[in-house]
């Protein structure tokens, strides 16, 4: 009677370690090793960790680039403040720009012909990949109809 209550107990014990680290049956019904692993390499665009060289050391590997900051455009009394942006990228490059103004507005990019409304507490948000070459103005709906300028921005995108 000892032997199997000893039993039982080693049994109760290794369910409870096993569910408490995560292991348990995989989808083909075979034991699962738990694994824990704390790690501080940055992962690259597909996932791989850096490697390590014998010594210890980090080889080098690829990182993913960080998302650029959005440029950012006010339009306050129907005039760009510090004028119309310049944003200059490469083709396949990300493009973020976000356009805030004092009133109703569209915004229009040429070129690529994406346009967006901007109102008061809702800037128009452009997020595209800059995959044409040239030289794109972003303009005010507004400003064209009242017969002012219209420039707000001025997107060039260079070859690779």
């Amino acid at each position: 009677m000892g032997l199997l209550l000893a039993a039982l107990a080693v049994v109760v014990v290794a369910v409870v370690v096993a569910v408490a680290s995560g292991g348990g049956d995989d989808e083909d019904g075979h034991a699962a090793q738990a694994q824990s692993r704390t790690t501080t390499q940055p992962e690259t665009e597909s996932g791989d960790q850096g490697a390590q060289t014998e010594t210890g050391t980090e080889e080098p590997h690829e990182t993913v680039p960080a998302e650029p900051k959005p440029t950012q455009i006010q339009i306050r009394g129907g005039q760009v403040a510090g004028g119309p942006a310049d944003i200059q990228v490469k083709k396949g490059d990300p493009v973020r720009i976000v356009v805030s103004s004092d009133a109703h507005d569209d915004i229009h990019l040429h070129g690529y012909d994406i346009e967006k409304p901007v109102e008061p507490g809702k800037p128009a948000r452009f997020n595209f990949t800059a995959d044409i070459e040239g030289i794109f103005e972003l303009e005010s709906h507004v400003a064209e109809d009242a017969g002012r300028d219209p420039l707000v921005g001025k997107l060039t995108v260079e070859p690779n």
